[in-house]
């Protein structure tokens, strides 16, 4: 009966079906669930978002989970996303030491690293340690995105005829994730508060997320008539198991969240040195609208028209003339 259960349970998640775990855990008594099933319910409330709840369920467990990599890395990770670094460092560390080389674990170390990097930097920027003039250099530097054609200083990689992804080793690591179902789908909506474009979401469906061989959208200078690129890194996918997911360590609100970007959508693309981001901009037509796509500089936050839908950003991507 037992093993009927735990079985039902694995179908469930690898099927989204997170609710339905969550329901059969909880209605069975506290005092009867065991260590396996405690994981579960906690597993399952991590998919859900239910971070709070999910850390409360492991900690019922916490002597039992020890020396349980696992245990660790699921408890690390609900304190990630509840933005207590610290307690997610140390769980993670410890993870890593039960279990060393995991490659999610290391990750999610990277990126609490790399997030006290930066918060180390904003201190001494604070403290007036940050020099003016390479402020403005930065900011003139990401103005220029748009008002002249980049430098490609090594040939961009040439597609074999018909394909529109580069399926490199970064690309693969940092953007590609299996195809959303339904349920993820709608999840990452409703964290996103946001409906995502049809033509986003079929083409998410084909290839969810990654690097395109063309990465550069033409813009036409108002005041010169010249015509520059916004050159992208790549293209956020549907998920949260990539850092570069629309939900991901780097996805759509934690770029905004962490650059001061406008909250005007939802953010789909970078663009090289985070000289600022192409967006869907809802402004015009509400959160359950089509979406236009802009891009907006991160130095003066000035927003520049590209597209007027997803699926025209994506047909006019192409490869610069240099």
């Amino acid at each position: 009966m037992r093993e009927e259960l735990l079985e039902r349970l694995e179908t469930w998640h690898e099927q989204d079906e997170y609710e339905n775990i969550v329901n059969t855990v909880q209605e069975i008594p506290v005092e009867e669930r065991d260590y396996e099933l405690v994981n579960h319910l906690g597993r399952a409330l991590n998919n859900l978002e239910r971070y709070e709840e999910a850390v409360e369920q492991f900690l019922t467990v916490a002597q039992e989970g020890a020396d349980d990599p696992l245990w660790h890395y699921r408890i690390g990770l609900a304190y990630y996303y509840l933005e207590q670094y610290d307690k997610a460092d140390q769980a993670f560390e410890r993870s890593d030491e039960l279990e060393p080389g995991d490659e999610d674990t290391l990750e999610f170390l990277e990126w609490i690293r790399n997030r006290d990097d930066e918060e180390y930097d904003e201190d001494v920027a604070d403290e007036g340690h940050e020099d003016s003039e390479s402020e403005k250099a930065a900011a003139e530097e990401a103005s220029a995105l748009i008002t002249s054609v980049p430098v490609v200083h090594v040939d961009p990689p040439v597609p074999v005829s018909g394909e529109f992804w580069n399926d490199s080793e970064l690309a693969l690591e940092q953007y590609v994730s299996d195809q959303p179902s339904d349920g993820l789908i709608e999840s990452v909506e409703e964290q996103l508060v946001f409906r995502l474009p049809a033509s986003y979401i079929e083409m998410m469906k084909e290839h969810n997320g990654g690097i395109p061989y063309n990465r550069f959208f033409p813009v036409t200078n108002a005041e010169s008539g010249e015509t520059g690129y916004v050159e992208i890194e790549g293209i956020l996918g549907i998920g949260r198991d990539k850092s570069k997911s629309l939900c991901g360590a780097e996805g759509s609100w934690a770029i905004i969240e962490r650059d001061g970007y406008p909250e005007i959508g939802v953010a789909i693309a970078t663009t090289p040195s985070r000289a600022g981001i192409v967006m869907l901009d809802y402004r015009s037509f509400g959160n359950d609208g089509e979406p236009e796509v802009v891009y907006v500089d991160k130095g003066d936050r000035k927003i520049t028209p590209l597209a007027p839908n997803f699926e025209a950003f994506v047909q006019g991507l192409m490869r610069p003339e240099v």
